[in-house]
């Protein structure tokens, strides 16, 4: 008689991709009524990349996605489920922005489909990455978070334009029977009751495409800054210590502390919170900016391909984003160190 050994979802490998073009703070200065040092005592945010009008969201994915799956040591004929976390698509419903992802990577005939939880996305990613492998029913999934933010950002609104960015993140997560190398825990969350503190307000069936949205600027990202601000630090705050006691994990504990880079006030408060150490909290918002989904697997990258991340090394994962939607995660790294 077989005996069945139970299967765990583990990280197996990430990989990023920023376009070129650096936007600096200098530039914006240029653009809008603002300064680098303004930018750089709010936010912590010095320069942002740029995608050209060429360039689409899959295409950020796809470089970020080829990384993940040669650093896993997989062909891409071994993925099974094709996940992308966005909020800037290819296409406003349809087709997926993961179904052309499949394509441009040679996928063939694998499930494919989008998720929308805004920066909280590549997290959200890791419930179903998780629930589908532990259930039986997947192996090898590439999880994505991609973002052409620069896509829905008005440049005339200072508020919004100096703090988002364009990029990638792409990790596989595969199927292990090493209950060590398996995700330890995953909290996703959601309150639609502030829904307007971070919205773009058209095209939708709320807001149809039209002219008259066009011209009052609809299609643009809006935010409540200091409402949002205040709630994240809150809500992060509290996600986190609940996480951590509900596993039995001390802060100490944790390797890598990545948490959302939207704004360097709000890791650094949360951080504060948390009594983390600072070589445990990981900062990149300063070189990219707010990526939105794309913000923690390029984080993750950041550590990996520094060599700061090793085999086995715990990781807390911490977002916050529109919807309004939060999460976070447990995880040790499984993949081969570079």
């Amino acid at each position: 008689m077989s005996v069945s050994h139970p299967v765990y979802a583990s990280l197996r490998s990430i990989g990023a991709y920023v376009p070129p073009k650096i936007l600096s703070n200098a530039d914006l200065e240029k653009m809008v009524d603002t300064s680098d040092e303004w930018i750089v005592k709010r936010t912590g945010i010095r320069e942002r990349h740029i995608a050209d009008a060429e360039t689409a969201t899959s295409d950020l994915a796809v470089e970020a996605a080829r990384d993940a799956i040669a650093r896993a040591e997989l062909e891409a004929e071994d993925i099974d489920l094709v996940l992308c976390a966005t909020v800037t698509p290819d296409y406003f419903n349809m087709p997926s922005t993961a179904c052309i992802i499949s394509h441009k990577l040679g996928i063939r005939n694998v499930q494919a489909f989008d998720l929308s939880a805004a920066c909280s996305g590549f997290v959200y990613g890791l419930t179903l990455a998780k629930a589908f492998i532990e259930s039986g029913m997947k192996r090898n999934v590439l999880l994505i978070g991609a973002e052409k933010f620069s896509s829905i950002v008005d440049y005339t609104d200072r508020s919004t334009c100096i703090l988002f960015g364009d990029g990638a993140g792409a990790a596989v997560i595969s199927a292990t029977k090493e209950r060590s190398e398996g995700i330890i825990d995953v909290h996703a969350s959601a309150d639609g009751s502030y829904a307007d503190f971070l919205i773009t307000p058209s095209p939708g069936s709320v807001n149809p495409a039209s002219c008259e949205a066009i011209e009052q600027g609809l299609q643009y990202v809006k935010m409540k800054g200091n409402e949002t601000f205040k709630l994240a630090v809150k809500t992060l705050t509290r996600d986190v210590r609940e996480i951590l006691k509900k596993n039995g994990i001390e802060a100490g504990d944790i390797d890598h502390f990545v948490p959302h880079q939207a704004n360097y006030r709000i890791i650094k408060a949360v951080g504060d919170a948390l009594k983390m150490r600072e070589d445990q909290i990981v900062l990149t918002v300063h070189k990219y900016g707010n990526t939105s989904a794309a913000s923690i697997p390029m984080a993750i990258n950041e550590i990996y391909e520094s060599g700061r991340l090793r085999t086995g090394d715990l990781m807390l994962l911490d977002t916050f984003g529109g919807g309004l939607t939060w999460a976070s995660a447990i995880l040790p790294f499984a993949g081969k160190a570079l």
